[in-house]
């Protein structure tokens, strides 16, 4: 069993400020350099706030960049959401503007190839974007962690998994044990997208879509590949018999992190 507190420990906040604090993306041709979770981004693009069929939240992180491949995803899945008569999408987290560490809640999301998506769904109106900084944001696990809340899960979620799943260009997404657990439980037909669905601690509330890196991204590193099959055997019982990774306790400070970069990074950080 390994902790989150080596696992996925956060970037040292003195660190990930200096990358935070920059406000605008990198000139040149958009390239993901580095590891998901060590990493930079040049050129970077940023999503519309608004989309059919989606609306950014958290605006003011300023963390909505990322890489074209990322942008056209959520496009396309705001759309088929739309198309298929679902409350809009939020979208959280995608990349800051030239990448590299944030000062808190990801270790990853450091190459514009990541974006969270949140399970919540809002019918009517969008919001205004000053009142998308702290929405209502639901888990789909009770509070106890016992199952999946019946109250706040329903068909449209399982929907909502398979449309990203089985879109162009995603490598994987984390998912909770308890989600990942219900779909190898009750989805029928075609299952093979359930593949796609990685366990990870966490990710109760909202997933997290990964892509591969994007043709003509050289000094982007692939991550390994995972499950064989659909991952609903012996992969998925080991998170409830002998967890490979668990949370550290509720107000855990995090000991300081400092990912090794890309070399090419710091010319990154510093461009104009």
């Amino acid at each position: 069993m390994v902790s989150l507190l080596a696992a996925m420990a956060l970037a040292a906040p003195a660190a990930a400020q200096e990358w935070s604090q920059v406000t605008t993306p990198a000139p040149g041709p958009t390239q993901s350099i580095g590891f998901y979770t060590a990493g930079c981004l040049q050129g970077a693009q940023a999503l519309p706030l608004d989309g059919p069929g989606y609306e950014a939240i958290r605006i003011s992180r300023n963390r909505y960049w990322g890489q074209p491949v990322v942008l056209d995803f959520i496009k396309r899945l705001g759309e088929q959401v739309r198309q298929a008569g679902q409350a809009h999408l939020y979208i959280g987290d995608i990349g800051q503007p030239r990448g590299g560490p944030m000062p808190s809640g990801h270790a990853s999301h450091q190459v514009g190839l990541d974006v969270d998506i949140w399970f919540e769904r809002q019918p009517g109106a969008r919001r205004a974007p000053a009142e998308r900084e702290s929405p209502r944001l639901r888990s789909l696990v009770r509070p106890d962690d016992s199952g999946i809340d019946d109250a706040v899960f329903t068909d449209q979620h399982v929907a909502l998994l398979r449309m990203a799943a089985t879109a162009p260009g995603v490598d994987r997404m984390f998912v909770n044990k308890l989600i990942k657990q219900r779909l190898c439980q009750t989805v029928t037909g075609n299952r093979g997208w359930l593949n796609k669905l990685v366990v990870w601690p966490g990710h109760d509330e909202h997933f997290h879509v990964r892509m591969f890196c994007p043709p003509g991204n050289p000094q982007c590193q692939r991550q390994a590949g995972y499950y064989a099959d659909d991952g609903c055997g012996e992969q998925l019982d080991l998170w409830f018999t002998r967890p490979p990774v668990t949370l550290p306790p509720p107000g855990t400070v995090l000991p300081p992190y400092r990912p090794k970069l890309p070399a090419a990074c710091q010319e990154i950080l510093r461009s104009p």
